[in-house]
């Protein structure tokens, strides 16, 4: 079996996460973050001490959130400093068992999980469909599978397409430089791009405008400290996909779930499904 693993994006998460361990990060912020990512989620769907798998889980910030509502999560990461941090960050946690493996090597029986969900991850693989398909591999038949992947703009108008590509140029260059140099310069960016904008956003939205397609509104919700890190996130990874809300559709398809749900807010695009059941 392939890896579908990217070394050097699994070397930068790690020094990403190592940097930015999210300590910084308010509960109140978290749990609105928590609660934008996991909007479609069928919480109420779960068993009563659900068991499930949080792949490539990072710092840990989700599965901080989530193991307080689940019986057992199993937190997996082809990183082994991330895994370090998210063992860390979630040292309270008695139900929380760690692996450190790639999306292809989930050590997890096949049908054995309540639930599964992998968020930011899958987009930076060499094989997304692949990826979704190992996840889903491992749930119950009719148990969900949460996954966020990037968006290609598909519900933006042209302009913003454009803003994109013109970004993506400066990520190429900025992803392939040695991680301190890297880190000055996605924190500049953070401070020059990020934060006049978030805050022009959230001026506009006070007199009465709809800022949603403003490009970097939705961080006027965020602290600086995430800025600086979605800045790293964004600009400092090597391998990026990005991928429209039908073609998502169809790989989830593909792997076997159905009943898919798309959530209508930011960030896009998150979508739950359920394993088709035999």
């Amino acid at each position: 079996m392939q890896a579908n693993v990217d070394v050097k994006t699994v070397e930068g998460f790690g020094e990403e996460w190592s940097r930015f361990d999210q300590t910084e990060m308010s509960e109140t912020e978290l749990g609105e973050q928590f609660g934008r990512y996991f909007a479609v989620f069928p919480f109420e769907s779960l068993p009563a001490d659900a068991v499930g798998f949080d792949l490539g889980c990072g710092s840990g910030r989700w599965a901080k959130v989530m193991a307080g509502k689940v019986g057992k999560l199993h937190c997996i990461d082809a990183s082994a400093e991330a895994l370090d941090v998210a063992k860390k960050n979630l040292a309270t946690a008695k139900n929380v068992e760690f692996h450190h493996a790639t999306v292809a090597e989930i050590p997890l029986a096949d049908d054995s999980m309540d639930f599964g969900y992998s968020l930011g991850v899958l987009h930076h693989i060499p094989d997304t469909a692949q990826g979704i398909a190992s996840c889903v591999q491992k749930i119950k038949p009719g148990a969900p599978f949460l996954v966020y992947l990037y968006y290609a703009f598909d519900n933006r108008p042209g302009w913003f397409r454009l803003i994109w590509k013109v970004s993506d140029v400066l990520r190429r260059g900025i992803s392939t430089l040695p991680f301190d140099l890297k880190k000055i310069m996605t924190d500049g960016i953070a401070v020059t791009v990020y934060f006049p904008l978030a805050k022009t956003a959230q001026i506009l939205e006070k007199t009465g405008l709809n800022v949603e397609s403003f490009p970097l509104s939705v961080y006027r919700h965020h602290s600086f400290y995430t800025m600086r890190t979605d800045a790293l996130d964004r600009f400092g990874t090597r391998l990026e996909k990005r991928f429209t809300r039908a073609e998502i559709s169809e790989m989830m398809q593909t792997a076997g779930l159905e009943k898919i749900k798309f959530s209508d807010g930011f960030p896009f695009w998150c979508a739950v499904g359920f394993k088709r059941e035999v």
